[in-house]
């Protein structure tokens, strides 16, 4: 009789990209995890790395791992479109990349200072909290800015005479008709 390959064990976390990814979903779906990979960018790179989409995470051997990282690391290396990219023609650089996680959010910041400091429409409007992309704000986006949470309307007023006890009532002064 012929013995069955070695069942290998499913990892429960599987770091890529500096981000715990949980095992026991598919791979595709696993990598969409780590910010900055999108659905088509995690199937794009499971193709290049050679793998199937569907397996789990959990099962990646370090080998695999390795090669998913370089392939999320240097996509344009690999054979990966422009326009897949994140951030295409960089301020500074002008160069196309890929950022990922804590980066993107900090490229992110700093773009949207930049537009806040060149006094631009899209920074004012960044800045007052409105939509900058022309969308309509009249039936939209009508949250009240100093009051965090609630949105605009009428406020109730706070009733104080019912949790205080009714005062005497006064007398007329003595001396008048």
């Amino acid at each position: 009789m012929a013995q069955a390959a070695p069942q290998q064990e499913l990892r429960y976390l599987v770091r890529i990209a500096n981000t715990d990814l949980k095992g026991d979903r598919a791979l595709g779906i696993g990598l969409t995890q780590i910010r900055g990979i999108s659905h088509m960018f995690s199937h794009m790179v499971c193709s290049f790395a050679g793998l199937d989409a569907t397996m789990k995470t959990g099962s990646l051997t370090d080998e695999q791992v390795k090669k998913i990282e370089e392939v999320i690391s240097h996509p344009l290396k690999h054979g990966a479109p422009t326009w897949m990219l994140n951030r295409r023609k960089d301020i500074e650089t002008g160069a196309d990349m890929h950022l990922l996680g804590g980066d993107l959010k900090f490229t992110q910041e700093n773009d949207i200072k930049l537009l806040k400091k060149i006094k631009s429409w899209r920074g004012f409007r960044h800045g007052q909290g409105l939509p900058c992309r022309g969308q309509r704000t009249r039936s939209h986006f009508r949250k009240s800015k100093s009051r965090g949470k609630g949105g605009l309307g009428v406020t109730r007023a706070k009733v104080a005479a019912a949790a205080k006890p009714a005062a005497a009532p006064v007398a007329p002064a003595k001396g008048g008709k």
